[in-house]
């Protein structure tokens, strides 16, 4: 009698995050605790280092953070650097990524571990940015103090031979770093690449300008640094006439000279003309980070139109691996309704793998107030409205969907088939504590999935487990954005899914689960 090859039977499909033992949210519900991988990889996709949240200080979590890579570094290492370098890629955590390494080198000097991925490959694979061996420096002394172990240095060394050129010095190497280019070589002892000859001239100046400033001469051989010297040894008063000219933004690019120093070296405000002449040469999460400037300084409708198709084109918004709440955040800032179309058009790009859910999907968007932390200081945005986007994007995307916010109480979201996901946002709203089980229980009518976006601290409740009020054999997927410690119910077995994150990436799990395939982690 057949039994298994039968067309009505699917595969029993896993996903990594794996709950253990029970326990109790920061809340007092009932939740789960996950082992050591799946707590570091919801932690990490969440922590930007020294950051609080509504029940955790920065240090905790920074603390929770070093002694999960710490541990997992000797147990699995070849895991962990799995983690650390998509962290930094795919991830985007930049901060977490560097601390990540540097914690990881220490752990297996310090337990003697021979085996598993070099601690100077692992140094290398999180340094992206030319400030960044910079800042690993800065982590590595004032943690451990200044005697820097030999993978520390030579993965540092090695990410400077591919990351120093003339731009990154003019961009990274300011008085305000604690570690300028040349204390970087003068420590890493880093060699020029073979490869680039112009190279062996960039050390020597970058060494020159941080111990005789007042001498240094820009190598001939970098076109970028000679141009940049000519443009500042330009007395003050013909400045900005080199801005008004014709090839005004062409020699600005080629002096590699960023919006930030175009002020200082004006010796004034920058108007229309600055920012016009400085615009051709701006990265795109630049533009959109100045939208609101360029308003007040009343830049042309012409160049407005530019940025426009910039900051909109699906390949600038893969590039710049920002995350989609970035663009959020640009869209309430900019005064401008000409920026509302290429914000939104931008939006729907970072979140391109959002996927198109067939039958009918129940979305749950936590508004409770512990999410309402910020997400970083230098932010305003926080988790309530980044798991907004998020839920919204799903809705709006999938075949037949609820969207429902929670929080005390609960309530649907009212939307349109082809709506913007900006507008969609204004009709949030914060709904105080965190009853998650009771939103499920009431809006959960006969689904094909359900999504909770989530920070998973859910208070107590006398129906327990949120997720067992939907049937065992319908796929429950919880996003979390926080990476508390405690979930709020089992993962890794059966129809009961989590993953996490900031960014889109966490999408692309759902349809291999629901296609019976095993969502492992990114990286492997």
């Amino acid at each position: 009698m057949a039994r298994f090859n039968l067309r009505t039977i699917r595969a029993r499909s896993t996903s990594p995050v794996t709950s253990t033992a029970a326990a109790r949210t920061h809340e007092g519900g009932a939740g789960v605790l996950r082992e050591p991988r799946s707590e570091l990889f919801l932690l990490a996709l969440a922590n930007f280092v020294t950051q609080k949240t509504f029940y955790e200080s920065g240090e905790d979590r920074d603390d929770r953070f070093a002694a999960l890579v710490r541990k997992l570094a000797v147990e699995d290492p070849e895991w962990t650097a799995g983690l650390l370098a998509w962290l930094r890629r795919e991830g985007n955590m930049r901060t977490a990524s560097l601390v990540g390494a540097a914690e990881y080198v220490k752990a297996r000097l310090d337990a003697g571990a021979e085996t598993g991925p070099a601690n100077r490959q692992v140094v290398a694979s999180v340094l992206l940015r030319a400030d960044e061996p910079g800042e690993l420096l800065g982590y590595w002394t004032s943690t451990y103090g200044r005697n820097i172990p030999k993978p520390v240095k030579r993965g540092i060394a090695d990410a400077v031979r591919r990351l120093y050129s003339g731009t990154s010095l003019l961009k990274y190497d300011t008085a305000s770093k604690g570690y300028r280019f040349g204390d970087v070589l003068n420590l890493v002892h880093a060699t020029p690449d073979p490869g680039k000859p112009w190279q062996g001239d960039l050390f020597r100046y970058a060494l020159d300008r941080r111990h005789h400033p007042d001498t240094a001469v820009p190598p001939a051989s970098s076109r970028t640094l000679v141009a940049h010297r000519a443009l500042m040894e330009l007395p003050v008063d013909e400045r900005r006439a080199v801005v008004t000219a014709p090839d005004g933004a062409q020699r600005l690019a080629e002096a590699g000279m960023t919006w930030e120093a175009l002020a200082g070296w004006l010796q004034g405000p920058l108007d229309a003309a600055a920012w016009e002449a400085v615009i051709p040469s701006m990265g795109a999460m630049a533009l959109v980070r100045n939208l609101r400037n360029f308003d007040q300084a009343g830049v042309s409708d012409e160049v407005a139109a530019q940025v426009a198709a910039r900051i909109s084109d699906p390949e600038a918004v893969a590039a710049s691996r920002q995350f989609p709440f970035r663009y959020l955040a640009a869209y309430q800032h900019a005064p401008s309704l000409r920026w509302a179309y290429p914000l939104e058009k931008a939006l729907g790009h970072a979140l391109a793998n959002v996927p198109a859910l067939p039958g009918r999907t129940l979305v749950l968007v936590d508004r409770s107030g512990s999410m309402w932390s910020r997400l970083s200081d230098r932010s305003e945005l926080n988790r309530a409205d980044a798991a907004a986007v998020f839920g919204t994007a799903l809705a709006l995307r999938a075949a037949d969907a609820d969207l429902v916010q929670f929080g005390t109480s609960s309530a649907p979201i009212t939307y349109r088939a082809g709506e913007s996901v900006l507008k969609v946002l204004g009709r949030f709203g914060d709904l105080g504590g965190t009853n998650t089980t009771e939103a499920v229980r009431r809006h959960y009518q006969g689904h094909d999935r359900v999504l909770i976006v989530t920070d998973e601290q859910a208070a107590h409740s006398r129906r327990g487990d949120p997720t067992a009020q939907v049937p065992d054999h319908v796929p429950v997927y919880t996003w979390n954005l926080a990476g508390h410690r405690v979930g709020h119910a089992p993962s890794g077995s059966g129809m009961r899914h989590t993953f996490g994150g900031l960014t889109d990436a966490a999408f692309r799990m759902v349809p291999l689960l629901e296609a019976g395939r095993r969502a492992d982690w990114p990286w492997t």
